[in-house]
């Protein structure tokens, strides 16, 4: 009984509905009026709650996928985010493209922010929780563990993970196929062809 009687106390409180438009301004403004200025290619998946910042300074690759509850953040002036074709972002990857200055002195929120470019090659996939700072250049096909917080390059194919990130390994070359794999493949080519 009284899971009903706080249901409808919340629906006749006005704070539940200005709530409610608090929550739809913030999507306005994050999400819908900024997807408007991102650069993006062809096949491109972003889920409905990503965050954007300036994303007239963000470019997104053929095919990439942004996953929920991203924050992908571009510097005010300067600082570009690029992603290259097929990446994918678990969810909560934060990749923000700005920072503060530390002085002494100086509350942390008036200094002057250091914008520099974050870019993702092709095919680099990035694990649920992932932070990319500024300056961040992460190589072609290169996997980025869940949680990390990659604060320098990451070469192509690496797999990388921790705080911050470090080289654990790098993804496994393809092997070429075996001769037997090759000789079933013409069989199976040939058992195809019109007699």
């Amino acid at each position: 009984m009284s899971t009903l009687r706080d249901g409808i106390r919340t629906l006749l409180n006005p704070r539940t509905y200005l709530q409610a438009l608090k929550l739809a301004n913030f999507a306005a403004y994050a999400h819908v009026e900024q997807l408007r200025r991102l650069h993006r290619g062809a096949g491109v998946r972003i889920a409905p709650n990503v965050s954007f910042r300036n994303a007239e300074r963000i470019w997104v690759g053929d095919g990439s996928h942004l996953g929920e509850h991203g924050v992908i953040w571009a510097g005010n002036s300067a600082g570009r985010i690029v992603l290259g074709p097929k990446c994918l972002l678990g969810p909560n990857v934060t990749l923000t493209a700005s920072n503060y200055g530390l002085e002494q002195g100086t509350p942390v929120m008036d200094q002057p922010k250091v914008e520099r470019d974050i870019v993702l090659g092709a095919d680099v996939w990035l694990g649920a929780n992932v932070v990319v700072v500024a300056g961040v250049t992460i190589g072609d096909g290169a996997v980025v563990g869940a949680g990390a917080v990659v604060t320098k390059d990451v070469p192509p194919n690496a797999i990388v993970g921790g705080v911050p990130a470090k080289v654990l390994g790098y993804r496994p070359v393809a092997d070429p196929p075996t001769a037997t794999a090759r000789a079933t493949a013409r069989a199976d080519a040939l058992a195809e062809e019109p007699a």
